[in-house]
């Protein structure tokens, strides 16, 4: 168990020269058998909570203290009269308040010794105090300030003990109450004009601050909830819950499921909420945590009749249980630090699941059975058109060979947006057009391949090297897919088909993959292929059109800022960057808003009729609109 930045880096460490490491870490590396990690803010947070689960599973392989030591906690003595602020260890005392465990106690006493500027509670040893007490005289820290010298009868033992609660609350999370109150006391120091003692102020605050080391994984020692975060796309979903007790994350567990029906992130939570709390019985204890439901449960998404799951788990616990979505504070970082990890657990199974041999191989075999294809398609390409309003039309083109992606053979097309008489194309026709250039290269290059290979048979080497002087060897679009897939219907597949039918292309089998029910449409079908949803042949072709969207978009956002940075507005006085986006927004290109009225221009938030006026004036007083200046050629 360890902490890393870089967790390639880390593990990497332990996969070098297997006889040059030390004899304990050749027995780790030998007997493991998985890695997982958690994933944390800070670095911070990270030793917190390296040293929490290390004390409680006590792992093997793990540096253990030498001289057996427990961890270091942070201790004020309530139980006596004037309660002290120290370093403890060991067993739990009755009447101590405990915050910790830390890393390490020289850490404990920088944090005191930055606070004592403010709650300036008793430190000092017993011997010590009952000396100052027989003196007369206190200590040193009560002759600097960071001690109210209870000792020499300078704060009375209510004083003090008030003091030590508040220096408790603090610490225990309620920090916004006292920083507030020294930034009032600090403005009214600096109105009557006392600037050192304002400036005294301000550097307790700044003390305070520092102290508050924030960490997202330790609570109030009173809290008990478990925290569950989901992640989702349209096949699967990742799950995570850290169980958190007394303040502390004891436990972490993750699922990954798959998506057999259609049902929202409401009914997913419902679902799982259900499954998780009732699989447990009612007097099982979830492992480390010491219940089977917790006082609270918070969730990342809220459940479909959350009332209802709220009754049913209070009945399964036997009182009131919280079901909620943390809106602010410590728990909301934490859901956000659960909503990091389950996202990467997601995405851990998908690369996973995309990396097994013989999953992609069962994958394809799956896609050959469903398409009814003469033989399993090694390669798949996958096209997706992406506009906004019909302006900035782009389309992508992915290519995944033998269930994996092979970036260097992405493509990207720029697509005519409008036309003589502004007409815009649909997505059909663009699907239609873009298969259509993408093959007819295709055609091109074998051509020019076939003549280049009979002038090698003839002997013709120099016109051979003539022709092929500049050329790249082979073409960029020189290699035909097994299968085309594209994102869209029946519509989208039949635009796909005709393009190759035009092109007498008989052997490039084509299917479209329709986003809402991930339904696979063959051109000549009326009715869909239904593929199996936890099967591993939709998996992949969901995974090559969210590639082939993925890319498309970012084409089509590089376009649209390159049009939003060279757009004629840019000469107009008094329109700034965030009003020229909300136009371009609003109207989806400077040509659409040169046709707009003044009336519709000033109803854009942040434009007033006054700069509409001189935004239509600029646009429509000679000014050209701007055109797409694309010319559809091959990217």
């Amino acid at each position: 168990m360890g902490k890393a930045k870089n967790l390639r880096s880390r593990l990497s460490s332990y996969f070098r020269d297997f006889a040059g490491l030390h004899p304990r870490t050749q027995q780790m590396v030998s007997t493991a058998a998985d890695v997982d990690w958690t994933i944390v803010g800070t670095e911070v947070e990270a030793l917190q909570l390296e040293y929490s689960w290390i004390k409680q599973y006590n792992p093997r392989f793990n540096v253990k203290y030498r001289d057996d030591k427990s961890y270091p906690y942070l201790a004020v003595t309530l139980n006596e009269e004037f309660p002290r602020v120290q370093v403890m260890r060991g067993a739990k005392r009755k009447g101590v308040r405990y915050f910790g465990p830390y890393s390490h106690a020289w850490a404990i006493r920088e944090t005191v010794d930055l606070m004592l500027r403010v709650f300036p509670v008793r430190t000092c040893s017993a011997g010590v105090f009952r000396g100052a007490r027989n003196s007369g005289r206190p200590c040193l820290l009560g002759y600097i300030g960071k001690c109210v010298a209870p000792c020499v009868g300078k704060a009375t033992p209510e004083e003090h003990r008030e003091l030590a609660e508040d220096f408790c609350s603090f610490m225990a999370g309620d920090t916004g109450r006292f920083i507030r109150g020294l930034e009032g006391r600090m403005r009214d120091e600096a109105k009557e004009q006392e600037y050192e003692r304002a400036a005294r102020i301000r550097d307790d605050i700044e003390a305070l601050r520092a102290a508050l080391e924030k960490q997202a994984v330790v609570l109030p020692d009173s809290t008990d909830c478990d925290v569950i975060s989901m992640a989702e796309d349209p096949l699967e979903a990742a799950v995570q819950i850290f169980h958190v007790r007394g303040g502390r994350i004891r436990g972490r567990r993750g699922y990954v499921v798959d998506r057999v029906t259609d049902a929202d992130p409401g009914e997913l939570m419902r679902t799982f909420l259900r499954q998780i709390y009732g699989a447990l019985g009612g007097e099982e204890e979830v492992e480390g945590t010491g219940t089977s439901v917790p006082r609270e449960v918070l969730v990342s998404h809220e459940p479909t009749d959350r009332e209802a799951v709220a009754r049913w788990l209070s009945e399964h616990r036997g009182s009131t249980v919280d079901l909620r979505v943390p809106q602010r504070g410590d728990k909301k970082s934490l859901m956000e630090t659960v909503d990091k990890n389950a996202r990467e657990a997601l995405a851990r199974h998908k690369t996973h699941r995309a990396g097994d041999l013989s999953t992609r191989s069962r994958a394809l075999n799956e896609i050959q059975e469903a398409l009814d294809l003469p033989e399993a398609p090694l390669r798949i390409e996958c096209f997706d058109i992406s506009n906004l309003q019909g302006e900035h039309v782009v389309a992508s083109m992915v290519v995944f060979e033998d269930g994996l992606a092979r970036k260097s053979e992405y493509r990207r097309f720029s697509i005519r947006g409008s036309g003589e008489g502004g007409s815009e194309l649909h997505d059909v026709a663009a699907m239609y057009e873009v298969v259509r250039r993408r093959f007819r290269r295709y055609l091109e290059e074998s051509s020019k391949a076939g003549e280049l290979a009979r002038m090698g048979e003839t002997g013709d080497h120099g016109a051979q090297q003539e022709a092929t002087e500049g050329e790249p060897t082979p073409g960029k679009f020189a290699y035909p897919p097994n299968l085309v897939v594209v994102d869209g219907a029946r519509p989208q597949a039949e635009a796909a088909r005709r393009a190759l039918d035009e092109l007498g292309i008989e052997d490039v089998a084509v299917c479209g993959l329709a986003k809402r029910l991930e339904e696979v449409w063959l051109p000549d079908d009326e009715d869909p292929v239904i593929l199996p949803r936890n099967g591993e042949g939709l998996y992949l072709l969901q995974r090559v059109r969210d590639e082939a969207h993925r890319f498309a978009i970012r084409y089509h956002r590089q376009k649209r800022a390159k049009a939003l940075t060279g757009s004629s507005l840019d000469e107009l006085p008094g329109l700034g960057p965030s009003r020229r986006s909300a136009l371009i927004k609003e109207f989806g290109s400077v040509k659409r808003l040169a046709e707009a009225g003044v009336e519709d221009i000033a109803a854009v938030p942040g434009i007033g009729a006054k700069l509409a006026e001189a935004v239509h004036a600029h646009l429509s007083g000679g000014a050209t609109a701007e055109q797409s200046t694309d010319g559809g050629g091959d990217k």
